[in-house]
């Protein structure tokens, strides 16, 4: 070599089987980015298998249904906590077994209707069959744990209420007569005597009056709901009152049958079940009922027929909650 040169640098190749640090630490990164993504994404649709179940119990509903039973325990006597939770869920199971098959069987006309396409049975989320079996096991599951944990009666009067909800209402009436509410508005007027069976574990004249005022309450309110869904209704072959007997005559039917509410919410008191604060809470409300009604009488507008809607959730709680007020002040 000559003198003053200078040779050049010699590099090593990496040895068989080894890796940049730097390219294997982002090949790891990578990978590990895939799997939180693929983690990430199969809990997304585990959420969205949920959501679609619990859709089919239908929760919205179950929650007014459920605060008359919390209401009606209290009213009946001083249950403890874990009864009125018992009795609840065992509720609830039956309610949401009730709603999972009537998404079963009504999944051609809800498909029709854009309220309820995007249903998860019609939508084609969950299969017909995985639906029907769902609410029959929520349902058998309410009976056992209710026939176990609470009473029999009450277990046998939330049988009697999914039941009828399900094979007179859903299967038989809904289809066939635009009295359909009215007769099968038993059906969810079921509540109040199963949480007073819980309670008492029998059933008696105050009991009923409280199933009176849940029957009685039914047709008002969901009436002012289908003059909002009339279209719908008439598009899917639903015989409901607007379609078959017209607007003007349902806004008639809805003041008359809120008319018969009130005379019906006051016979607690004529019972003796209750007294003074319950009275002047029924007259208020049942007075703000009877104006709603009058102002959709004379005003055949969308707004008017919502307002009775809306108005009519409040006050099936608000008279519910004077009933637990005024047996806690005369107790």
């Amino acid at each position: 070599m000559e003198a003053g040169t200078r040779s050049a640098p010699r590099t090593t190749a990496p040895a068989l089987g080894t890796e940049h640090p730097a390219r294997s630490h982002g090949g790891r990164h990578r990978a590990g980015a895939r799997q939180g993504a693929a983690r990430r994404a199969e809990r997304g649709r585990a959420l969205a298998v949920a959501r679609d179940y619990l859709e089919m119990t239908k929760p919205r509903v179950q929650s007014l249904l459920l605060f008359t039973t919390v209401a009606t325990m209290y009213v009946a006597g001083d249950p403890s906590l874990g009864l009125v939770g018992l009795t609840c869920l065992g509720g609830a199971l039956s309610a949401g077994g009730a709603g999972a098959i009537n998404h079963w069987y009504d999944r051609d006309i809800d498909g029709q209707m854009r309220r309820t396409s995007n249903r998860p049975v019609p939508s084609g989320r969950v299969r017909p069959g995985a639906a029907l079996a769902y609410g029959i096991a929520l349902g058998a599951a309410s009976f056992v744990l209710l026939a176990a944990a609470v009473n029999p009666l009450s277990a046998v009067l939330a049988l009697a209420g999914l039941l009828g909800y399900v094979l007179v209402y859903t299967v038989w009436l809904k289809r066939s007569t635009p009295q359909n509410i009215v007769i099968g508005g038993a059906a969810g007027a079921v509540p109040p005597l199963v949480a007073w069976a819980a309670v008492t574990g029998g059933l008696d004249w105050s009991a009923l009056y409280l199933f009176a005022i849940v029957f009685y309450w039914t047709p008002p309110h969901f009436w002012a709901l289908s003059l909002l869904m009339r279209d719908e209704y008439a598009r899917a072959g639903v015989p409901m009152l607007p379609v078959v007997r017209g607007e003007p005559e349902t806004r008639r039917q809805v003041l008359l049958y809120a008319a018969l509410l009130v005379a019906v919410s006051l016979l607690p008191v004529a019972g003796g079940l209750f007294g003074v604060p319950y009275l002047l809470a029924a007259i208020v409300l049942g007075g703000a009922f009877l104006a709603l009604g009058l102002r959709l009488r004379s005003r055949a507008d969308r707004r008017s027929a919502l307002r009775v809607y809306l108005y009519s959730l409040g006050y099936l709680a608000l008279l519910f909650a004077a009933m637990v007020l005024d047996a806690q002040l005369v107790a």
